[in-house]
């Protein structure tokens, strides 16, 4: 006998060997299948409420975050149209701003040209009559520094043309008079 003759006796006594591989022994099967059946009871008993009661809150979950996101889109929207409408508005406003400060500005510039105008006249009247009062003064200045010149002339002249024997008897009836008259 072979070697592989022997070990073929040897394994066929031996009973934890099956006999076919490919169908399982019956008391296997039999205590497979109901502890197959005993899990998938549990499964069902007590697992599968706690799965559906998880996928309901999940669902829930989502459809609230949806409803959020939804309110939250409709109020951005209306934020947005609210910006819109008064960026606008302060296109608008920026626009009568700057029609209002072009007006004021012209009208300031009119009643500064006037003023200005106005002072202008004033002052070359207050120009012409300082004018004709400075002409004034200096004809009179110029009247007696004439006045002045001529009558120092006229006594140099005189006190040249006069004789020192002349001279003195015009001082001392001065005297005289000056003496008389205390």
């Amino acid at each position: 006998m072979t070697l592989f003759g022997l070990s073929g006796i040897l394994a066929a006594e031996d009973p934890s060997q099956s006999h076919n591989p490919i169908p399982p022994e019956t008391p296997e099967l039999i205590w497979g299948t109901l502890s197959f059946l005993v899990v998938l009871f549990l499964l069902w008993k007590f697992a599968w409420p706690a799965i559906k009661k998880m996928m309901a809150d999940r669902t829930a979950r989502i459809q609230a975050q949806l409803d959020e996101a939804s309110t939250a889109k409709s109020e951005a929207e209306s934020a947005a149209a609210s910006i819109r409408q008064t960026k606008g508005d302060i296109g608008a406003e920026r626009q009568r701003l700057l029609a209002e400060a072009d007006a004021q500005a012209e009208r300031l510039l009119t009643d500064g040209r006037a003023r200005l105008e106005q002072e202008v006249a004033e002052l070359q009247t207050k120009a012409a009559s300082e004018a004709g009062t400075m002409q004034g003064r200096l004809q009179s200045e110029v009247q007696a520094e004439v006045a002045a010149v001529a009558a120092q002339a006229t006594e140099s002249l005189v006190a040249d043309s006069l004789d020192d024997e002349l001279r003195q008897d015009l001082v001392e009836q001065y005297i005289a008079r000056v003496g008389a008259s205390t």
